[in-house]
């Protein structure tokens, strides 16, 4: 028990107890977490136990299940932890976990389509229950609160009575795991909000967040415990206590926490996170915003600037055209399904068209002017990859288990090739001589860009959560540079796919000078590296690398413990003796400007909460900027 809930308790027990009291009847509920259901894992075994634990169990009113539910998020996962769930014979509300988003090779659709929400809000003997989804979605950060739902959790602390006590469920403990965790604590301080109840650490634990009392719960795995299980709470008039059950052997622990409920607000506490500090975008006035768009939802991927134009989309599954000088909305068109897609333009002028993957299945083309519908042409599953143009052929790749070539002009396809083992998310790389993409089944391949015959794969032994599947590819000197998220950089011989070199570093984003001389690589901790794309010979030989890049630099770009794939991007000019600038990402909203002759840095930039999705450079010293917190801005440095 911490200093602060002890604190809290001493507070509380002075207070009258009348209101809440009134409010709140006795009942029990079941409160389940970290389930992660895997096909054919001891996981699913695990949950049926449970599921019949709590049908025999009296007197229980519902169950709460409080995110990562399944173990990658796949299709076939979340529709296997519907039908467990379906053996319960009392109701129960659900919420997603980072599991259940990161790797969702639907981009979170399947999960919306299976049980009908992402969101919960209900009422039981006068406690109002919400419950919302953590994120990360499909992109690799920190956890983010959908920006949709900070909305809707502010749209309710108007709405409801601010008397009525009231329990929020979240997968994550809301404090620093979570970038946005102010703004819920700030929403949820705006309502009488009694408990908060999370998962994430597979544990039970009492917690504190900002004097809003927390109950972390154990995971229903049996793995490290004495069984299969999950956790009892029990509601009695002003009191709330926190039992676990073992499903197999049956066995009820006495409580482990007791809790009691204030009739007002909880008390204030000590224990105060920091805000987000936009502090450091005043050592750097030279970075001034141009203009600055705030979305209403999430955007999962980058911006686009062509001509006049301004593209992005969101995770309501709209596209956006805006006027690139002043960000004035033009237009917008409405898919089926989220979209986690950077769009790109083919084509120039008011005739381009603006191509784009949705995850209602299709790929689309608009004309940039108009946002009119040219041509659509419907997948298997959603499209979470990002197009390459290359003359008038477009190649993407989608979630089912295919990877097209299709004419820019008409949507018609050209070749499809369905060798692929998992679902693709990233932007592949494309000449005359190959189309280079991974997936998430730890595979990079290689495709004949006139046939789409396969030229070689790459594949990576162990966990697929370590595949190649995020990054974007680059090419230089006759070599195809990756990173994955084991922490290596590898390099392949571009012809035949024969590995070449590993060098340790980096997780998924890299970068290529605009000459092609050096890559780029991002580390999880504060570096920065800078490789020449020419090869020098290893001395000693260490077989089998014989060959590997030569470092230029290693830079202390200062962002602290970073896992954003986001690529690196670079321009030629600018800089300490004008020889350019190198544009680092960061999963906080961070920009890091590094000089490319020694890696030192010329500038930072904070633009928001979350995960900066891609840094587009532009004419005049500009870039345009999309994070993952619903922001679109252009930058002039």
């Amino acid at each position: 028990m911490t200093i602060n809930f002890i604190k809290r308790i001493v507070l509380l027990s002075a207070m009258s107890f009348v209101a809440a009291t009134a409010w709140a009847q006795d009942f029990s509920f079941a409160y389940m977490t970290d389930v992660h259901i895997s096909v054919g894992g001891q996981s699913v075994e695990d949950a049926r136990k449970c599921m019949a634990d709590i049908n025999r169990q009296k007197g229980l009113s519902f169950v709460i299940f409080a995110g990562d539910i399944t173990e990658f998020g796949s299709d076939e996962e979340i529709k296997l932890a519907k039908e467990i769930f379906e053996e319960l014979t009392i109701p129960y509300y659900i919420v997603a976990g980072n599991h259940d988003a990161k790797w969702s090779e639907s981009g979170c659709n399947t999960f919306l389509e299976v049980f009908g929400y992402e969101m919960f809000d209900f009422e039981k003997d006068g406690i109002r229950f919400v419950g919302c989804n953590s994120g990360p979605n499909m992109r690799m950060a920190p956890a983010l609160v959908p920006r949709e739902t900070i909305v809707w959790l502010d749209s309710l602390s108007q709405a409801i009575d601010p008397a009525q006590p009231l329990i929020f469920i979240n997968h994550y403990p809301m404090d620093t795991s979570v970038l946005n965790y102010t703004q819920v604590l700030d929403c949820l301080k705006k309502m009488n909000t009694q408990l908060m109840m999370c998962g994430h650490w597979h544990q039970d634990r009492a917690m504190d967040f900002e004097g809003i009392p927390g109950m972390i719960g154990r995971s229903t795995q049996k793995a490290g415990k004495r069984g299969p299980g999950y956790n009892i709470v029990k509601v009695k008039g002003s009191t709330i206590t926190f039992q676990e059950r073992v499903a197999e052997p049956q066995i009820t622990s006495t409580p482990w926490h007791t809790l009691r409920m204030s009739s007002g607000n909880p008390a204030k506490d000590s224990n105060k996170y920091p805000r987000q500090d936009f502090s450091i975008n005043a050592s750097y006035p030279n970075v001034k915003q141009v203009w600055r768009r705030a979305d209403n939802t999430d955007i999962g991927a980058g911006a686009v600037q062509s001509g006049k134009y301004v593209v992005y989309a969101n995770t309501s599954g709209i596209i956006y055209a805006l006027d690139a000088a002043t960000g004035n909305e033009l237009w917008k068109y409405k898919t089926g399904g989220k979209i986690f897609s950077t769009p790109a333009v083919y084509g120039k002028g008011d005739a381009a068209s603006v191509i784009i993957g949705s995850c209602d299945r299709n790929i689309y083309s608009l004309n940039i002017k108009s946002g009119k519908v040219n041509w659509k042409y419907e997948c298997g599953k959603s499209v979470l990859g990002s197009p390459a143009i290359l003359g008038n052929k477009v190649f993407i790749g989608a979630s089912d288990n295919t990877f097209r070539a299709l004419d820019a002009r008409t949507g018609k396809l050209i070749w499809e090739n369905r060798e692929i083992k998992g679902f693709i998310e990233a932007k592949p790389y494309a000449d005359k001589q190959q189309v280079v993409i991974g997936d998430w089944a730890n595979t990079l391949y290689s495709f004949n860009p006139a046939n789409g015959k396969l030229q070689w794969k790459w594949e990576k032994k162990g966990s697929r959560m370590l595949s190649p599947a995020a990054v974007w590819p680059i090419k230089a000197n006759g070599n195809i540079i990756f990173a994955t998220p084991e922490r290596v950089t590898y390099g392949l011989d571009a012809k035949t796919g024969k590995q070449l070199w590993r060098v340790k570093g980096g997780r998924e984003s890299v970068g290529l000078s605009p000459d092609s001389k050096y890559y780029y690589v991002k580390t999880m901790k504060d570096s920065v590296f800078a490789f020449t794309t020419q090869l020098v010979a290893v001395v000693p030989q260490k077989a089998p690398m014989t060959v590997a890049p030569k470092m230029k630099w290693a830079a202390d770009a200062q962002f602290g413990y970073e896992i954003a794939p986001t690529p690196i991007t670079s321009v030629p000019t600018g800089g300490k003796d004008n020889k350019g600038l190198v544009f680092v990402p960061t999963d906080k909203g961070n920009i890091v400007a590094l000089n490319h002759s020694d890696g030192s840095i010329a500038w930072k930039h904070k633009v928001s909460f979350a995960l900066i999705n891609y840094i587009q450079p532009l004419a005049g010293n500009r870039l345009l900027v999309s994070t993952m917190d619903g922001i679109v801005t252009v930058l002039e440095y």
